[in-house]
């Protein structure tokens, strides 16, 4: 059976180490989203067979539902043996696809607590700011997040889609472990906070890591290479990230087991240098016609 194993690990805050390509629950959820999922049983074996695979980051947060990812999470796999359950918070749901940032800190205490009731934990090892609200200055947020961390309900904190100035205001608050931000082979918006990440050992999340855009044509490199190797596009594009940084912590999500076994074929896939650059042009040229 394919493993994590080929893809390395890394310590996030510096003394949780976890396998590198870990597994992102948002999907387990319904459209938008929002929701049951339309296989309850489906997702449910999804999440049952994360362990066989080595993964043992898993990736989730209140808002995916809301509730239902954690809920079903804890179903499944509570005591969680073995696997770091990391969420986030600071998101409120309107209806499917419909996100909305609060930062009051009343609310954030709540996310935090809540979370930790639905997952059955005493401590979250790694929670993360969903978003900054915009509701209220940010330092108030930030100050909210480290008393918690004081507290002992969160051991470590990460951030998600910010810049650079925001990842240095926090860290005058609490060590900032990771970051998650939108990063794939066509979206480098944020390749500035992942150079920033890579110079404080700051664990980069890319969500979206399988959006591949004009890549996916069959007449692609990607596509090209996939056949070359045997496995699927998502796996090279997944293998792409993994070799673009040690700092990378990919966490594709589905509600599939097939295509969870998809996914994790990524650790298993070694680029030449000629494959990661030629990957890597096409991609900056797919950003740049859109």
């Amino acid at each position: 059976m394919a493993s994590v194993q080929g893809s390395g690990t890394f310590a996030i805050g510096g003394d949780l180490t976890v396998h590198r390509l870990g597994f992102g629950a948002m999907r387990v959820t319904g459209p938008g989203i929002w929701g049951d999922p339309p296989d309850r049983e489906r997702a449910k074996a999804t999440l049952r067979a994360i362990p066989s695979f080595g993964i043992d980051l898993i990736d989730t947060a209140d808002s995916y539902g809301p509730f239902v990812s954690e809920d079903l999470i804890r179903e499944t796999l509570h005591p969680y043996d073995g696997l770091v359950v990391t969420t986030k918070g600071g998101l409120t749901r309107h209806g499917p696809d419909i996100w909305r940032p609060v930062g009051n800190p009343d609310y954030l205490r709540q996310c935090v607590l809540m979370s930790l009731r639905r997952l059955g934990l005493e401590r979250i090892d790694l929670w993360q700011l969903h978003r900054i609200g915009p509701d209220i200055p940010r330092d108030a947020q930030f100050e909210a997040i480290a008393r918690m961390r004081e507290e002992g309900l969160i051991r470590h904190v990460g951030l998600s889609e910010v810049s650079v100035a925001e990842i240095e205001a926090a860290r005058q608050y609490f060590p900032v472990a990771t970051v998650q931000n939108r990063y794939n082979l066509v979206d480098r918006t944020s390749e500035a906070v992942l150079t920033h990440c890579e110079g404080l050992g700051v664990g980069f999340v890319p969500w979206a890591p399988l959006d591949k855009g004009a890549l996916a044509g069959p007449e692609s490199a990607l596509s090209t290479i996939a056949g070359r190797l045997g496995v699927g596009a998502g796996a090279v594009a997944l293998a792409w990230l993994l070799k673009r940084s040690p700092v990378m912590l990919p966490i594709p999500g589905t509600g599939d087991p097939d295509h969870l076994a998809e996914n994790v074929a990524a650790a298993e896939v070694s680029l030449s240098a000629d494959e990661f650059e030629t990957l890597d042009r096409e991609g900056q040229a797919a950003r740049k016609a859109v």
